[in-house]
């Protein structure tokens, strides 16, 4: 005779909080990583299921054999796509094709900040924002005016102008972007 304790479905419902970044269980950013050149269709698949995701670009003029030049858009960081979402709802947001993971650490996924989204989907960043592969160590600084204060990100030169490098520290991306020396200040450690 075997003989088991009765379980009631119940008890088994935690009444804790699911992620320990949000436990309000607000839905929160996060960085999804996708299959290469699938950011647009991932996009799609996301928003065909209810889910709010935002995808970066920029664009580049591309020169084809044939001479013809053609404004392209790219996303401004290879193989990433932003989706809002509870930490507990990931599964719906990982079922789309193309998607691979959410960027987290060995406790799960982490959210990126709310003002590096707003910065980011800003209409300031749209016109001016562009890739910045070769991270170069530089000052750090604060935007102390505008739409972007408070955000803090490296000071670099390009072409006699300077240039402000925002580093998503999260997925190890940099985006870089056109701002007058008087709107920055420097960060003291």
């Amino acid at each position: 005779m075997d003989v088991r304790p009765q379980v009631d479905v119940h008890d088994l419902i935690s009444t804790t909080p699911v992620c320990d970044v949000c436990p309000d269980k607000s839905p929160r950013w996060f960085a999804l990583y996708t299959m290469p050149q699938s950011e647009q269709s991932v996009v799609r698949h996301l928003n065909a299921r209810g889910i709010e995701s935002f995808l970066p670009t920029y664009e580049s003029i591309h020169v084809w054999k044939n001479r013809q030049r053609v404004n392209v858009v790219r996303p401004l960081f290879p193989s990433y796509v932003f989706v809002r979402i509870h930490a507990a709802a990931r599964g719906s947001a990982l079922g789309s094709p193309g998607a691979l993971r959410i960027v987290g650490n060995c406790q799960g996924p982490v959210p990126v900040p709310e003002t590096e989204i707003e910065f980011l989907r800003s209409d300031f960043c749209r016109k001016r924002a562009e890739p910045y592969l070769d991270l170069v160590i530089g000052k750090k600084v604060r935007i102390k005016d505008g739409p972007m204060q408070g955000v803090q990100g490296t000071l670099v030169q390009k072409k006699n102008s300077l240039r402000f490098v925002l580093t998503i520290a999260l997925i190890n991306q940099n985006a870089a972007l056109e701002v007058r020396a008087d709107d920055l200040e420097p960060v003291l450690n």
